[in-house]
């Protein structure tokens, strides 16, 4: 049977994992277009820099530019994607090694496409994790200990969701008791995100520890 990484490779043309995104730089530079390109088999997303020709176009940079060295790499082995509340086009990767990449669509299909292609890759290079790598530990609790990785990104994905609702809502406050230059909502609002981001080190910690600490499996012996 055909395994869900082999099939999104071979699928990886028709998904068309690949595009121009806005992607969030800094307060001060704020977004830029960047063309982005995912490989399915090696489950990074790399970007590049997009010809000043071009942008605001889904068309892609020069061969020679596609050629050299991407501006950034993010592997998405354990990686939570999600759509963000905060409009119709955002939507953020929440990276294994607790990095935030902050992307923005050309409109809400498209971002609809991206993360259903990108969680598909993320997915599938778990369970190859899973598959190639054995365990000591007994399969029930192996079982348990999957489903508290996945209970735990699921519950960092409604973190994520609360910090950015409890942001929209001090910036958008109007009451004669309190403005949103308050210091402390300011304050509110700094604890919310730095939690929000420890927690996403912690969990890439937990993943990097499982990683680490299974043993490769056994090469099967050869029949003469």
């Amino acid at each position: 049977m055909e395994s869900n990484l082999n099939r999104i490779i071979r699928e990886s043309p028709k998904l068309k994992l690949s595009g121009q995104l806005s992607k969030y730089t800094n307060v001060m530079k704020g977004w830029q277009y960047r063309w982005f390109t995912v490989d399915a088999k090696t489950g990074s997303l790399s970007y590049y820099l997009c010809d000043s020709s071009t942008v605001g176009d889904d068309i892609a940079p020069s061969p020679h530019v596609l050629a050299s060295a991407p501006r950034g790499q993010v592997q998405l082995a354990g990686a939570v994607v999600y759509p963000s509340d905060e409009d119709s086009r955002t939507f953020a990767i929440a990276c294994a090694s607790g990095d935030t990449v902050k992307l923005r669509a050309n409109d809400a299909r498209a971002r609809q496409e991206w993360v259903d292609g990108l969680r598909a890759v993320v997915e599938s290079h778990m369970q190859a994790m899973d598959i190639s790598n054995s365990s000591p530990l007994p399969p029930r609790e192996l079982l348990a200990a999957s489903d508290a990785m996945v209970s735990a990104r699921q519950a960092l994905f409604l973190t994520e969701q609360c910090n950015a609702s409890l942001a929209r809502a001090v910036e958008s406050i109007d009451c004669a008791s309190f403005s949103p230059t308050d210091p402390d909502l300011l304050l509110l609002k700094a604890i919310s995100m730095a939690s929000t981001q420890c927690l996403h080190q912690c969990l890439g910690l937990l993943q990097r520890h499982q990683e680490i600490n299974q043993p490769p499996a056994e090469a099967a012996p050869i029949l003469l």
